[in-house]
């Protein structure tokens, strides 16, 4: 009978035999429940959170993307031309590498770098916009320019980076190409 009692007291006994067993279950009974919490409430907060690309189907992020890769105007080929400001002609194409002095090109503003050229004088300085020179491309790479919208553009940036050059005149249309007065026709004689 002494081994039917010995098996009955062993079914009984604790899981917990040390001080250090015990210590470690009241620290984790601790612990196990505060993670458990800080990690729901983590989840439950990041539901508010938008994430990388979430904003892929607002109005403006459609209209970014499919917003046309170049634009373009239509223009009466017979009308008279309108040339561009110094300052549109820089925007537009001379920003490229004067904004940031790529490639060796004076920095816009910067009347340092501005200084050789503009002692060099106006003609020289037209010359290398409009034909090109080292790594400049002619026209400032935009062939569809008027050479005096270049002549425009350089002046602009001269005149910003410490020169003091007169903006050129815009040229007068050919014959051909102005409107004839109160409708009559170009080429018909006066009476």
């Amino acid at each position: 009978m002494s081994n039917a009692q010995h098996t009955h007291a062993e079914g009984h006994e604790s899981p917990i035999r040390t001080p250090r067993q015990l210590i470690t279950l009241v620290v984790l009974a601790f612990l196990v429940p505060i993670i458990t919490i800080l990690l729901l409430v983590n989840f439950v907060v990041s539901g508010t959170k938008s994430n990388a690309g979430s904003d892929a189907q607002s109005p403006e992020a459609i209209i970014a993307r499919i917003k046309p890769v170049g634009d373009f105007e239509l223009r009466d080929a017979n009308g008279p031309r309108v040339f561009q400001t110094g300052e549109a002609v820089y925007k537009a194409v001379c920003t490229t590498c004067h904004a940031a002095g790529v490639a060796g090109a004076p920095k816009f503003g910067d009347s340092g770098s501005w200084a050789k050229f503009i002692a060099q004088g106006w003609d020289a300085m037209l010359q290398v916009a409009i034909h090109g020179k080292g790594a400049m491309p002619a026209k400032g790479g935009n062939p569809d320019l008027d050479d005096f919208e270049v002549a425009r553009a350089v002046a602009y940036m001269a005149n910003n980076s410490g020169g003091n050059f007169k903006e050129p005149e815009e040229p007068k249309p050919a014959a051909g190409d102005a409107p004839a007065p109160d409708g009559a026709a170009a080429d018909q004689p006066a009476k």
